[in-house]
């Protein structure tokens, strides 16, 4: 359930902006201030606490776990009270608040965070697989396609070219395993890795990976920009990566 269904929530921006505040970190890409990685990331997470019955509703008023932190490692939770506006959704977004404020709400039972993953091994690429990117995807699905640089698109090695960011995202992975970044993706955990096409040291694209049934090669899905390779990759946690950044 997404969270304008759920809630009534008036004044969002504002509210939406006070919660950037409790967990700081850049939620915006560039030098915008919409907060719309922040937004993504909680409209997200509420399906995901859905899924795992994670969200609680009493009488008096309904809860979940933003799985976001205070600077002093607090959690934060969204908190809703009954909307008093007939015909409305249920429930009215109350704001955003911290592990100490809701126990002085009368808030008795805190409710678990979203988990996307059971084998920790998931987040971690292992280098003893070769990459096998599945081309006809990447190159004629339009949406796909229109990623790629257009000096690229028009190039007629195109897979060549794909090939060698592949070895150089492989290297860089060697040297620093933190280049692959996990993302959660229909309730299975993928990694983004670096296609760098055009200058070798600035990714243009982040292609998604994950293991084959037999578990012994990285099959290469599609492509994202990197607006939504970090959207993806935030459900999760901040990525603590060199290239992947809002």
């Amino acid at each position: 359930m997404k969270l304008f269904q759920f809630a009534y929530c008036y004044d969002y921006d504002k509210k939406i902006n006070n919660l950037g505040n409790l967990c700081p970190e850049k939620w915006s890409f560039g030098s915008n201030s919409d907060n719309v990685i922040l937004k993504n990331y909680i409209d997200h997470t509420l399906e995901k606490l859905f899924d795992e019955e994670k969200v609680i509703e009493k009488e008096e008023y309904a809860l979940f776990n933003t799985g976001l932190y205070t600077n002093f490692y607090q959690e934060i939770y969204a908190y809703f009270v009954p909307n008093q506006i007939s015909g409305k959704q249920k429930w009215f977004l109350d704001g955003f608040y911290t592990a100490y404020q809701i126990s002085n709400m009368g808030v008795t039972e805190n409710p678990q965070r979203a988990n996307y993953f059971s084998r920790p091994a998931d987040l971690v690429f292992d280098t003893n697989c070769e990459i096998i990117p599945q081309y006809p995807h990447i190159f004629n699905d339009p949406d796909n396609f229109l990623r790629i640089p257009e000096s690229i698109r028009e190039s007629s090695n195109k897979s060549m070219l794909f090939d060698g960011a592949i070895k150089r995202a492989k290297q860089m992975i060697n040297a620093n395993y933190k280049t692959a970044v996990p993302q959660y993706y229909k309730g299975k955990i993928q990694l983004l890795i670096p296609i760098c096409l055009i200058n070798e040291n600035v990714p243009d694209l982040a292609l998604v990976v994950s293991k084959n049934e037999a578990g012994n090669q990285y099959l290469g899905h599609t492509c994202l920009t990197l607006d939504m390779a970090y959207n993806n990759a935030r459900l999760i946690a901040r990525p603590d990566s060199i290239w992947l950044k809002p």
